[in-house]
């Protein structure tokens, strides 16, 4: 295996049997061996179910990989081989250093052992002496935070001190490998941001982190890389926002369109081209200094399918739309004319800190709908979600009706409080009609550009409108004066 890489998979497969009855397993181990001693054709009892199929994955040092994808799509049958808990039907898992695991709650846990003993149960499990253990405990102890409960037994735990016990063990052995399996959805949430400002350390610092989350914006702010699974086989492999966002578009999808959102995943994964973030950013990058409201042709969205972009995928494979690639599939309307207006009714996408603007689009109902509510999202560029809201609630901020035909004229008044730096917004329409449906989503449909009015000593995306208040008390002046 190259130096470079931490970990290699190849071809990685994994089959269970899955037996109807407890019968079948006995037929299966006594019926196909007489069927050989007497010439009959062998007939299985089981039916097989591939949980992982022909699986390849490089991980680099270094590297921060989430790994994103339905709740049953091999995720944590992955994880699992990758980390030797489990066997392979098929293929190679090459691992190059010490892995830290978080698989599931307790994992390697003795019930009847206090958390003290499990620590160091634990600790030599991943390669640790006693007395490096020792040496460790007490940050170990202090990461945890479960006080006297640390001298009982771990039956007696919640699944939160569980999980704070076993991440506190796992990021103290100084791991060359992370993997962490969905398991920091449990504890409070100083715990969780504890935990991840520790992987965020741990990744600082040159380790590899391997990272199943169902939560989209942990995977963007974390990760260098992800990759989507779905039914055993990765269909994606890239850039974070991308990903996600195919995911999120394959989570949303109904049974009768997963499998061909599916496909066109795959087709535009293997292409590699077609990400949004690659086609988008070789347009949006722009470096005028104007302050003034303006509409910069460079900013054109990648999602507005402009005719640049159609030839470009055309040259590619014909039977893939960039509407196909990069937005959700229709279900009864559709958005269109989206744009960011000022208060006087100018197009603009070059916009200006703390000043008001109208976020603008109109949806064609191609049926009768009830009960809908539109929205959108302002992202960075790199996919964190920044804000968004919508007219879910109240109730009666949605519309009640939109008949056949009809269109309506969706208007967000705003005020811009983003840093200068280039954005993304996402629109949509759903309805609570017949349960949740999205009738239509844009996704990165809308680019503008936020340039500051005035100076602004601030940092991050956002600001905040502060006003400090510093006063020196007379005698702490005094004494400072009497000091020199």
């Amino acid at each position: 295996m190259s130096s470079d890489l931490a970990i290699r998979v190849r071809d990685l497969s994994k089959r269970y049997l899955m037996y109807s009855r407890p019968e079948d397993r006995l037929k299966q181990m006594i019926l196909p061996r007489l069927a050989r001693l007497t010439g009959a054709e062998p007939r299985d009892h089981f039916t097989p179910f591939d949980a992982l199929k022909n699986v390849d994955l490089d991980v680099h040092r270094g590297e921060t990989v989430g790994i994103v994808g339905r709740n049953g799509s091999g995720k944590s049958t992955l994880l699992q081989l990758i980390c030797g808990t489990l066997s392979p039907s098929a293929g190679s898992v090459e691992v190059h250093g010490r892995i830290a695991a978080l698989l599931e709650l307790g994992s390697g846990f003795n019930a009847d052992f206090t958390g003290r003993e499990n620590v160091f149960l634990n600790s030599a499990i991943m390669g640790l002496t006693r007395a490096e253990t020792e040496a460790r405990f007490d940050e170990i102890a202090r990461f945890a935070d479960i006080g006297v409960h640390l001298e009982h037994p771990v039956k007696t735990y919640s699944s939160g001190m569980y999980v704070r016990l076993a991440f506190a063990v796992a990021i103290n052995v100084d791991p060359d490998i992370l993997v962490v399996d969905e398991a920091l959805a449990v504890g409070d949430e100083a715990f969780q941001r504890k935990c991840f400002a520790r992987i965020e350390q741990i990744r600082d610092n040159g380790s590899t982190i391997l990272f199943v989350s169902h939560g989209a914006q942990t995977i963007v702010q974390l990760c260098d890389r992800a990759v989507l699974i779905d039914h055993g086989e990765k269909i994606m492999d890239g850039k974070p926002k991308s990903v996600v966002q195919q995911y999120q578009r394959l989570v949303n999808a109904s049974q009768s369109d997963a499998a061909s959102i599916r496909a066109i995943i795959q087709a535009a994964s293997a292409k590699r081209e077609l990400t949004t973030t690659d086609l988008f950013l070789s347009r949006a990058e722009y470096s005028g200094t104007s302050t003034d409201d303006t509409e910069e042709p460079s900013m054109s969205p990648v999602s507005a399918a402009n005719s640049e972009e159609k030839q470009f995928i055309a040259r590619h494979d014909a039977s893939i739309t960039a509407t196909d690639v990069l937005n959700y599939n229709l279900d009864g309307a559709e958005i269109s004319d989206l744009r960011i207006e000022t208060l006087d009714g100018r197009k603009v996408n070059v916009i200006g800190s703390s000043e008001q603007y109208k976020i603008c689009y109109q949806v064609t109902f191609y049926e009768e709908t009830s009960d809908i509510a539109f929205g959108f999202q302002l992202k960075t560029v790199s996919g964190l979600v920044l804000a968004g809201c919508n007219t879910s609630s109240p109730k009666e901020s949605r519309l009640r009706l939109a008949p056949a035909s009809s269109v309506a004229q969706v208007e967000i008044l705003f005020t811009c409080n983003l840093l200068p730096g280039t954005y993304f917004a996402d629109v949509g329409a759903h309805t609570f009609g017949e349960g949740f449906k999205f009738l239509h989503r844009l996704v990165d449909a809308l680019a503008f550009r936020v340039e500051s009015v005035e100076f602004r000593p601030t940092v991050g995306n956002t600001f905040v409108d502060a006003k400090f208040a510093v006063r020196i008390s007379k005698s702490m002046a005094a004494a400072t004066a009497d000091s020199l």
